[in-house]
């Protein structure tokens, strides 16, 4: 679909991964390889040596015919020298592309890859493969991004909830869906509700699987107190029931409790392996739009984050309604037009954040990935290793909001809004040991009313009504000092203890 697409220039490759990072389709991924698995490569597959990792051979592969041609890719590829590690390049002539990639998909991530590189860092996140590939959202999309990410982190085990809006949209346009499946066969389980109960419905799902592991934690432990259990089946049970809470390492537990059972003749045996899929901890997550989180759906994801459960709540903040012709939500920050704001939204944003963590047990955290990737994916994985409900708001370049420099430079768009101040990215820890908030945006530097300027959602105002925006940008402005102003306070508030 895309008339150009990425073209790998291996000679200026760093091997830093970021391309894949920000692909919101999933086209753009690194392989490691053997030389073994080399020699079987298509011809013309180009590789380079693997930094940290002898003997091994390192490539970027692309699906020539899932690509959207957005150039997010080559946007942030830091390359040598001053040139790009991609360039975009005719489809057509490149098309033999595909078949590289369609072969890279097909080799297993290595486990010494996965040791030496963590995945919970940039580079190492993209080793995984991802479970939300080639879907239905805009070239260019700030949301997919993140929830492939997600994916790559958790995606083996985890439950989706998902409001209705584009997140259900481009995540499910049924009979087909994007979320897939790993080598194993396992893959997230989604399902979309209703836009005003989606924190609910996620929040059912978690109640099912604690319900569902209850009763088979306790036919574990009947298991291990049983006079007639072996001796490698009794450790198999007391390896799962002491990870019981640890999410990745109780999966391994898991497939070893099954290996170790398969085959018993006790009922009980027979019916912790017929319900094997529900043995693991489950990452529980709830995905949906600002329109969700801060209006219709509000009221729902105050309940569930106050309930003190181990649930994950993301928010794809567009600070608009999206999918339905951009409608003004509570998150539309003030000046900016949109559908029953076309004069220009006279109130400023909601504060999810700040009511979040007036909680004090809620772990929070605003991202935007552009603007710092480490952050991103370290907020989304100390989200999840929380062992209560945690809320992470992600800033998501949309089409909606007119970019000047098209959404190719969505991520570069991410790096103003923080660099200018206005948008914030933090993290707000209960469990963290000394500073539970950090804030790691730094002082704002840039052109806070050139960052308005470059977007239509703005400069439409100033076009049609110059007198009514520069009063209602200078508003937005100040709104944004104050804003920095209080989280500089709260880095006092919850210092070093």
């Amino acid at each position: 679909i895309a008339v150009d697409i990425p073209i790998w220039q291996p000679d200026n490759c760093i091997q830093c991964n970021r391309c894949s990072y920000v692909c919101p389709h999933a086209v753009i991924r690194p392989v490691a390889l053997t030389e073994e698995e080399l020699a079987k490569a298509p011809e013309g597959t180009k590789t380079i040596d693997m930094i940290g990792m002898p003997g091994m051979k390192f490539a970027i592969t692309v699906s020539a015919y899932d690509c959207t041609g957005c150039g997010s890719c080559a946007n942030v590829c830091p390359g040598k020298k001053g040139e790009k590690a991609l360039v975009m390049g005719n489809m057509e002539a490149n098309v033999a592309s595909q078949d590289i990639f369609d072969f890279g998909r097909e080799i297993e991530v290595k486990p010494e890859v996965v040791a030496k590189f963590k995945p919970e860092t940039v580079k190492g996140s993209q080793f995984k493969q991802p479970l939300l590939e080639f879907s239905g959202a805009c070239a260019g999309c700030g949301e997919t991004p993140y929830a492939k990410l997600v994916t790559q982190l958790f995606g083996d085990r985890m439950y989706i909830a998902n409001a209705t809006g584009c997140s259900s949209i481009w995540g499910n346009s049924s009979p087909s869906t994007p979320y897939t499946v790993n080598v194993k066969g396992q893959g997230p389980a989604w399902s979309n509700s209703l836009f005003e109960d989606n924190a609910e419905f996620g929040y059912g799902m978690l109640l099912a699987q604690k319900a569902i592991r209850k009763r088979l934690k306790e036919e574990v432990e009947t298991v291990a107190a049983s006079a007639e259990a072996s001796a490698e089946v009794k450790a198999a049970c007391q390896e799962y029931l002491d990870t019981f809470n640890c999410g990745a390492s109780n999966g391994d537990a898991s497939d070893k409790l099954v290996a170790a059972l398969e085959g018993c003749n006790c009922e009980t045996c027979k019916d912790i392996v017929k319900n094997k899929d529900f043995l693991a901890k489950k990452s529980q997550w709830v995905f949906g739009g600002d329109g969700w989180a801060y209006d219709i759906g509000f009221g729902g994801v105050d309940h569930v984050l106050a309930s003190g459960e181990d649930i994950n709540v993301m928010v794809f903040d567009t600070e608009v309604y999206s999918n339905t012709g951009g409608q003004s939500s509570k998150a539309t920050k003030t000046g900016a037009t949109a559908q029953f704001a076309a004069g220009g939204k006279e109130t400023k944003k909601k504060d999810l954040a700040g009511i979040a963590m007036s909680y004090g047990y809620v772990y929070v955290a605003q991202i935007a990935m552009g603007a710092d990737f480490n952050q991103t994916v370290k907020a989304i994985a100390e989200a999840e290793a929380y062992p209560g409900p945690s809320l992470i708001i992600a800033y998501a370049p949309c089409i909606n909001h007119g970019i000047k420099k098209g959404m190719s430079k969505a991520q570069t768009e991410e790096a103003l809004a923080v660099e200018c101040g206005y948008w914030n990215n933090f993290r707000f820890n209960p469990a963290a040991e000394g500073a539970k908030f950090t804030l790691d945006s730094k002082e704002p530097t840039g052109d806070y009313q050139a960052f308005l300027d470059g977007e239509v959602r703005y400069n439409a105002l100033k076009r049609a009504n110059p007198e009514k925006a520069e009063k209602l940008f200078a508003k937005n402005e100040a709104e944004a000092k104050e804003r920095y102003a209080y989280l500089k306070k709260l880095v006092t508030l919850y210092g070093e203890e």
